[in-house]
């Protein structure tokens, strides 16, 4: 099972597609034009079901099989979001709508979900029901997370369900994937000290929160480096420093801290999300100082189901032929983890080739790469769902 011949022939359509999205990006739950264009697409090609407003703006479209005997659904998922950047791209399609930009790609997933849901809309060669998802707000909005909570996955009985993300510095036509776990948790906190203001010409005077600030950020490395087994992954970064004074000479009273966590097993979030707050609060109480944390778990980790991965990876390597599983884990992460959380399945990359990384400015989506995951995602359902 190559590259189908009739989505190779559609390729220069979905491009079409594709660089119309990545004219007009949209950003998290504000995806109205390009939702409504994808449920225009679904209708035209005769989907049995089109429905809007799932998860606020997510669409599903539902494609039956010529027979149902197996009485089974796949869910496949797209995103459809885009991001506050401002593109440097050069390309004739580029966004017209300035500081927004598709710079992670979503572009070319629901347009290669589309070229499948085309594809499978003619051909109908399987024995089951495709439910095909376009969410929005990927990127911080937890769109996934939405969907899930509107219902969506018992309204329609998905049984397992299926992603795929492009990645740059993979070839065009080549997959990545392995099981367990694909990609992080990934947690924010806001940590506000408050100390005792004043000049900065007299800091006997005062409690410097700048100062606290500095050793807190210090002794955050120590959990990575000091607290968590150094085989287990664990990333702890403080992004952001802002004191409530922009003044040169002014100790500020308050200065809130930024940042990040990302864990791949759950002992160690729950064990990293207590040290963040002691070691913010002992800190600060050594110094004079005062801290309050406010600790916000995010996306969970995505998590492949080893079974559902064997066959995700088989589909790959019948559309392409190359396909890595030795994969190491990233520890980006991705809401698609709260489908998976619902129901088996798996997450796989699909080659971008040797572009700009994702959320760069001068990222853009390789055209080239559609006829891959097209097929890869029509193949999945003709695969777990062989016409009878």
């Amino acid at each position: 099972m190559p590259v189908k011949n009739r989505i190779a022939a559609l390729q220069p359509e979905i491009a079409a597609w594709r660089q119309d999205f990545h004219a007009h990006p949209e950003i998290l739950f504000e995806v109205h034009r390009t939702a409504g264009r994808v449920a225009d697409l679904l209708r035209e090609f005769g989907c049995d079901e089109v429905v809007t407003g799932i998860g606020r703006t997510g669409v599903v479209g539902v494609i039956r099989g010529k027979t149902n005997a197996s009485g089974r659904t796949i869910g496949l998922r797209a995103d459809m979001d885009a991001l506050p950047i401002t593109e440097l791209t050069g390309v004739d399609y580029a966004s017209k709508s300035p500081g927004k930009m598709h710079a992670c790609g979503h572009d070319g997933h629901t347009a290669m979900l589309l070229g499948a849901a085309k594809y499978l809309a003619e051909t109908r060669n399987f024995d089951g029901t495709a439910v095909l998802i376009f969410q929005p707000a990927e990127e911080g909005g937890g769109g996934g997370r939405e969907m899930v909570e509107d219902g969506m996955m018992d309204r329609w009985k998905i049984d397992e369900v299926y992603g795929m993300h492009n990645m740059p510095g993979i070839p065009v036509g080549h997959f990545a994937i392995r099981p367990g776990a694909m990609m992080a948790a990934a947690d924010q906190f806001d940590i506000t000290l408050t100390g005792k203001g004043g000049h900065a010409a007299k800091p006997h005077d005062c409690i410097d929160t700048m100062v606290v600030a500095a050793q807190v950020i210090v002794m955050m490395q120590t959990i990575a480096s000091r607290n968590v087994d150094p085989l287990k992954n664990v990333v702890v970064s403080i992004c952001a420093v802002e004191g409530d004074s922009p003044a040169y000479n002014v100790i500020p009273q308050k200065v809130v801290l930024k940042g990040t966590v990302r864990t791949l097993d759950p002992t160690v979030q729950d064990y990293v999300e207590r040290r963040v707050k002691e070691i913010a609060e002992g800190t600060a109480a050594t110094l004079g100082a005062k801290a309050e944390v406010d600790y916000r778990r995010g996306y969970p980790v995505t998590m492949n189901t080893p079974e559902n991965t064997v066959f995700a990876e088989d589909v790959a390597r019948a559309v392409s032929g190359a396909v890595d599983t030795g994969l190491e884990p990233l520890m980006g992460a991705e809401d698609f983890s709260f489908m998976l959380n619902e129901r088996p399945g798996a997450y796989i990359f699909v080659g971008n080739g040797d572009t700009a990384m994702v959320h760069h400015p001068a990222y853009n989506f390789d055209d080239a790469a559609i006829p891959f995951g097209s097929s890869w995602y029509a193949g999945m359902v003709e695969t777990r769902l062989p016409a009878a």
